[in-house]
């Protein structure tokens, strides 16, 4: 649901930046409403997350009141506390720096998934810290796009530079 459509920069001979979800290409030049979308998505991520918390609340009370046992107790506690983390922290690394900088475990999608489901307060946590920060997201495009700005001016030939197949004149 990203509002692109006066956002885009006009067109020009270098890369066009990637578009983040709720804030266009504005994050580029932080224009077009940045720090209304900035502030809105912070409001509706912090509402995410403690609606999540309560909902996981509820849960982990549900099963505390059937009285499982105190070793059951500890160990859904735990269980939900160690997902809660580790979502945050893998939110937070692609926030941050992009998929690439993921290794191991983590970067494996279909290993991470069930963990992503219990611990989704902790993703939804680092997504309203990094929001406060900047756009989520908006680091690791940033310097994609920077990346691929200096690649297409360091392709572009030199003024004066002799090109084509009768360039080498002796």
């Amino acid at each position: 649901m990203s509002d692109t459509r006066a956002t885009r920069p006009a067109p020009g001979p270098g890369p066009a930046p990637e578009p983040i979800r709720f804030f266009g290409t504005g994050w580029l030049t932080h224009d077009t409403g940045y720090w209304l979308r900035r502030v809105g998505v912070s409001a509706g991520a912090l509402a995410a997350t403690c609606a999540g918390a309560l909902l996981m609340r509820l849960a982990v009370q549900g099963v505390l009141v059937a009285r499982s046992g105190s070793l059951v107790d500890v160990l859904l506690t735990a269980a939900v506390a160690v997902c809660t983390v580790a979502a945050a922290v893998r939110s937070w690394t692609l926030f941050a720096r992009g998929r690439a900088a993921l290794s191991g475990w983590m970067a494996e999608e279909r290993s991470v998934t069930p963990m992503l489901a219990i611990g989704f307060v902790g993703a939804l946590a680092a997504y309203f810290v990094r929001s406060l920060v900047e756009a989520p997201g908006e680091a690791e495009k940033r310097a994609r796009y920077e990346r691929a700005q200096a690649g297409a001016a360091g392709s572009r030939p030199r003024a004066g530079a002799a090109t084509g197949p009768g360039r080498d004149r002796r």
